[in-house]
Parts: C-alpha cells; structure tokens; sequence
C-alpha cells in the first residue's frame, strides 16, 4: 500500500524522487514506473500502478458508450495519463502540464491514499487536510458503518 506523507524537490533537470517505499510496493507490482493524471477533484496528481489504471478504464467501458459521461470520464482520466517510468535512481519526469496543474513549482508532497498515491504543492496539501479532516470528523459514522458492514 502507499501510506504516508513525504517530501521532495525537482531537480535542475525537472526530475524528483519517488519515494522508496512507493517505488518498492510499485515493484512489488511488476512495474518499474508510475501512472500519473491530473486530479479532477482537487489542484494534485493522481498516481497509480498499470494495474489500477486498467480497472478505472474497465470502468469506463462499462458505461454506455453512446452516453456523454463516458467520454467525460475517457478524456478527464485516460486522455490525461502519462506513464512515467523510474530512472536508475527512483525518478521520475513530471510534465509541466501536471506540475501547472498541481501549482507545483518546486517542492512537493508525495501522499499516500492506499492503493493509489496524490502529489500536491505543499501548502495546497495543508489546506486541504485541514478540510479532509474536518469532514472526515463529520463522516465518520460512515467508514464505521462500512468497516462493520464489510465482515458480515
């Protein structure tokens, strides 16, 4: 899984480390690289292994093909996705189109979401957080609920 927060810099060539845990449960997978999109719910990259990647697109296909929000779904995630794939040294090439999404200048957070990990300009991170959090306190008789529902 891809738990944790970590942080890292561009390099001078735009190129940063994935974090080593990130890249060993990547490899663990049987890839040696990382799928990155723009997020549509918030100002960060989506990364994930080929693997999850297929099933979003499995999803996609399963809807209608006639009906709008498949292209929607189509273009906003697959459309948008770069494989990136670790150099020698665990690092990858973000695009500038990713990075402006992101607000990414230098610095980033790599965020660890369990099957899937975000990376997000830091301060944009802890404002959201702050907010994650405060819903998270609201919703949380949901995950229980769920976490009961699941081991019947």
């Amino acid at each position: 899984m891809f738990l944790s927060t970590y942080e890292n810099k561009l390099d001078k060539k735009g190129r940063v480390s994935v974090p080593a845990s990130f890249r060993s449960h990547l490899s663990n997978l049987g890839y040696n690289g990382v799928i990155c999109y723009p997020s549509f719910n918030n100002s960060s990259i989506e990364a994930c292994s080929q693997d999850r990647i297929e099933k979003i697109s499995s999803a996609i296909d399963s809807l209608n093909p006639f009906e709008e929000k498949r292209d929607y779904f189509a273009t906003s995630i697959l459309a948008e996705s770069i494989n990136l794939q670790f150099d020698s040294e665990g690092r990858i090439l973000l695009s500038s189109k990713l990075l402006k999404h992101a607000k990414i200048k230098n610095s980033m957070l790599f965020v660890g979401q369990g099957q899937t990990f975000q990376i997000w300009e830091p301060t944009a991170f802890e404002k959201f957080k702050i907010k994650a959090r405060k819903k998270a306190n609201i919703n949380r008789g949901n995950l229980k609920w769920e976490l009961q529902h699941n081991k019947q």
